[in-house]
């Protein structure tokens, strides 16, 4: 149909009833000649469709600003032609429209055949016949490209982080508001990670707020690879992120990925403005377990990504009832540092470094820090670096263990040096070299016989004072280490730049080197091809297992340390070894394939034929455990082990002296990512709800809630407790 006709069709038409004396003054050529003029100025188009939704005229206009010739469209289905511009199909459905016969405006449309073409604003109106009978529609179009994509991006950056284009806050908090709410009348689990980035700080501060906005882009990119199921991520500001992971309960799988992560984020970034490197910390929870609402389980989550954060950084957490009283406590103990130091309640264990081609002869020591607390008792090293890592006295703690150590190191033979850690925060100081002159002087030792690991995040900081700092230690004589090297981030400037004496290779690249399809030995034997180029020692740490050792020494590390050969061991130890002169220590494997457990002290509960007893858990490893309460178990018995927190575990009794029992888990536990030990799986809060208790986080404490009855201890013990009393 032409405009000529389009405009003798009266039944109906939108402009029908619209001649007024003026307009009947123009002759139907005049008013033609005026339609066209408006058509093509762009002001005004039009169109038109039979009653079987077909169309049956266009301006020549539309279908120039569609890129479609205007013979491709004529005579087709408008549904076939248009398609709806809202990309995430929330508009209106111009089929639905058509199809009911009646008016409409303002629908937002593209091409079919070209969806990231122009948009058009179309409206219509229905025609009928002079007898009621539907004859199509007649309507005009307007090009919306500019306007619609100015809302689409206000309405895009109302959701999306506009830096790096993933979800903003507002949208994270709607998903995860939807999602918990769905998945509560499911019964289905959901996870949530926060993750906070470390030393980023240091980059805005460092190479400018440009770097800092190209590092977060990357970190996006890089979380979105890091994730291969469904996930929804989001930027909540600054440096924190934030991750929702529908249908996972499973903690080891999220500490997997969690540790996938932190790897993945603390890899080296290039930068337009330089090179730099960060890490990641990241809080765990899961709903229902550790929350219902959505306001529970980020806060849970938060409390989770706070106590990584203190834990040392650079690791994971899990999100348990009793951070919250943790994180008090840890508080109280970083407050009682300068107590510590004042009552000299801290001391040093040391840790063996023997040389290989030496006859394993103990060369160095490495000192460790460890505190006798008045009320916690002994923490030893790996809880105390926890504690002090975030501490203001840790610059203090460094003073003291160097001058310890050095005291120390004077009263063995003087082959043997003392090694011992530099705090970022202390070698930085004014006054550290002075610190270690005065150490050296004071013990009565050569300075070589001090060795500073210092760890590349030296590097970090003002490259004047660093340069400065490291010139003054060598010309004092003391003994340079890089320490972590091959940690992610490790540059050859660094090697460049310093005197350094020998290269500590990073003790998780050294684990990982022990598996056979490991690209990681060969990165050893670079490290140690590298070293020699540069007349540098290599050292190796953590060491378990004979395999690896072996592989070490075949790759020409030259001092090896970890485990194998000794745990970090008390002044006494030390000095009784060397009273004979040369201390020297065959590497035993079998010291080290036990788990490793840790001391724990407190009340559980076990069931064994529908009773609860209460006994103390003595100490704790992935395999097993042992408790102490309950006495007359024979070997064999089963027992299940209620950890707290809905973690329950199935463990069979394995040695039996008295009121003491060793357990074996059926199910090994897993790293809680912060040194700890959990459970897999919890208690699901869904379950407790199907028995009539109402859905809720799990409770911190004792689990188990039967109603004994009746029922008879089977195993005598000291104090018994009905196992509802918990």
């Amino acid at each position: 149909m032409s405009l000529k006709g389009l405009l003798s069709s009266r039944n109906g038409a939108p402009w029908r009833g619209a001649t007024s004396s003026a307009a009947s003054a123009l002759s139907d050529g005049e008013r033609l000649a005026m339609l066209d003029e408006l058509e093509q100025s762009g002001l005004g188009w039009f169109w038109a469709s039979d009653a079987s939704g077909n169309l049956t005229y266009l301006s020549g206009a539309i279908a120039a600003r569609l890129d479609v010739p205007l013979g491709d469209l004529i005579g087709h289905a408008m549904t076939t032609i248009f398609a709806a511009a809202d990309r995430e199909g929330r508009g209106k459905s111009l089929s639905l429209m058509l199809g009911a016969h009646k008016g409409f405006a303002g629908m937002a449309v593209r091409a079919a055949r070209n969806p990231e073409g122009a948009v058009l604003r179309l409206s219509g109106q229905p025609v009928t016949s002079a007898d009621g009978r539907f004859l199509g529609f007649r309507g005009t179009g307007t090009d919306i490209t500019e306007q619609y994509h100015r809302e689409e991006e206000t309405a895009r950056l109302a959701r999306f982080d506009s830096l790096t284009g993933l979800s903003n806050r507002h949208r994270m908090a709607h998903q995860i508001e939807a999602t918990l709410t769905a998945f509560k009348a499911a019964r289905r689990s959901c996870a949530v990670m926060m993750i906070d980035l470390d030393r980023f700080k240091h980059v805005n501060d460092t190479l400018g707020h440009g770097a800092g906005d190209e590092l977060l882009k990357q970190v996006a990119a890089r979380l979105e690879r890091a994730i291969d199921r469904e996930c929804e991520i989001g930027r909540l500001g600054g440096d924190e992120f934030q991750i929702m992971l529908p249908d996972i309960d499973d903690r080891g799988v999220l500490g997997d990925l969690a540790m996938k992560i932190i790897t993945m984020l603390r890899q080296p970034y290039s930068l337009d403005d330089g090179r730099c490197v960060i890490g990641a910390s990241v809080g765990i929870a899961i709903a229902p377990h550790d929350g219902v609402t959505r306001e529970e389980i980020v806060r849970a989550a938060d409390l989770a990504l706070y106590a990584a954060k203190n834990g040392g950084r650079a690791q994971y957490r899990f999100f348990s009832g009793e951070l919250e009283n943790e994180t008090i406590f840890r508080r109280r103990l970083e407050q009682d540092l300068g107590t510590a130091l004042r009552e000299e309640q801290l001391f040093l264990r040391f840790e063996p470094i023997v040389e290989a081609s030496a006859g394993n002869t103990v060369c160095a020591l490495e000192a460790h820090v460890c505190w006798n607390h008045a009320e916690r008792g002994v923490i030893d090293e790996e809880e105390f670096a926890k504690i002090v890592e975030g501490s203001a006295m840790l610059g203090e703690v460094g003073r003291w263990a160097i001058a310890a150590a050095c005291a120390r190191a004077a009263q063995w033979p003087g082959s043997v040096r003392v090694a011992v850690n530099a705090p970022v925060a202390l070698f930085l100081a004014d006054d550290f070299v002075t610190v270690v002159a005065n150490a050296i002087d004071n013990a009565g030792i050569i300075p070589s016989r001090l060795e500073l690991e210092i760890s590349e995040a030296v590097f970090f900081g003002d490259a004047s004072v660093v340069d400065r700092t490291l010139a003054a230690l060598f010309k004092l004589g003391v003994r340079l280490t890089l320490d972590e090297f091959g940690s992610g981030y490790s540059s050859l400037a660094y090697l460049r730049r310093a005197p350094f004496d020998s290269i500590k290779i990073d003790q998780k690249l050294v684990a990982e080197a022990e598996r056979q399809d490991s690209r990681e030995l060969g990165l050893v034997r670079a490290i140690v091809a590298l070293a020699g180029a540069l007349q540098m020692d290599t050292i190796a740490t953590g060491i378990e297992s004979a395999t690896l050792l072996a592989s070490l020494t075949e790759c020409g590390v030259r001092y090896l340390e970890g485990p194998i050969f000794s745990e970090p061991v008390d002044e006494d130890t030390v000095e009784q070894e060397m009273a004979g002169g040369a201390w020297n220590i065959d590497p035993a494997a079998e010291r080290t394939r036990r788990a490793r457990r840790r001391t724990v002290f407190r009340k559980i509960q076990v069931i064994h034929d529908d009773y609860a007893y209460e006994v103390t858990l003595r100490n704790l490893s992935k395999t097993g455990a042992l408790i102490e309460g309950v006495a007359d178990v024979p070997k064999g018995t089963q027992f299940v082990v209620d950890l707290g927190g809905g973690q329950l575990a199935v463990a069979t009794v394995t040695r039996s002296n008295g009121d003491v029992q060793g357990l074996e888990f059926e199910q090994s536990l897993i790293e809680d990512g912060s040194g700890g030990l959990c459970t897999r799986n919890r208690v699901s809060p869904y379950a407790l709800a199907a028995a009539g208790t109402p859905l809720a986080p799990l409770a911190p404490g004792k689990f188990i809630g039967m109603d004994q009855g009746g029922v008879v201890p089977k195993f005598g013990y000291a104090a018994p407790v009905r196992a509802d009393a918990g």
